[in-house]
């Protein structure tokens, strides 16, 4: 018998805090980052046909917008713009159940690829 993903019950955005409480209906409660989820994005623009970029530069993304997908997923839309992820109830209790080692996983690969999770800092120039 296979089991089948839970089905959320809730989405509950903490924008203060930058984080998304996820319920599901196995009564399963989770907080995940906005960096997390923005960073693991399901859309193909990051995981590219099985080789995922390395998303860097995303420690105070927030998100903007949440958009039900029928009832099987919701689109994010972050503000830093990217908005072309649809988070299947699959991916969002992958992403929320594993977060930890995920986490570490993204850690490690900042490390190696000498990436950085600040974010950009924008500068205004003058000419004089």
């Amino acid at each position: 018998m296979t089991q089948s993903t839970p089905t959320v019950t809730g989405i509950k955005l903490k924008r203060q805090s930058k984080l998304l409480e996820v319920t599901f209906d196995n009564d399963q409660t989770y907080n995940i980052s906005c960096e997390m989820l923005r960073v693991f994005s399901p859309s193909a623009e990051v995981q590219r046909h099985g080789d995922p970029i390395l998303v860097t530069h995303k420690k105070a993304v927030n998100i903007k917008a949440l958009e039900p997908v029928g009832h099987y997923a919701v689109k994010i839309t972050f503000d830093d713009g990217h908005d072309t992820g649809l988070y299947s109830w699959q991916v969002l209790h992958n992403l929320c159940s594993n977060q930890t080692e995920l986490w570490q996983q993204y850690l490690a690969r900042l490390r190696a690829e000498k990436g950085s999770r600040e974010p950009l800092i924008s500068m205004n120039i003058k000419y004089s």
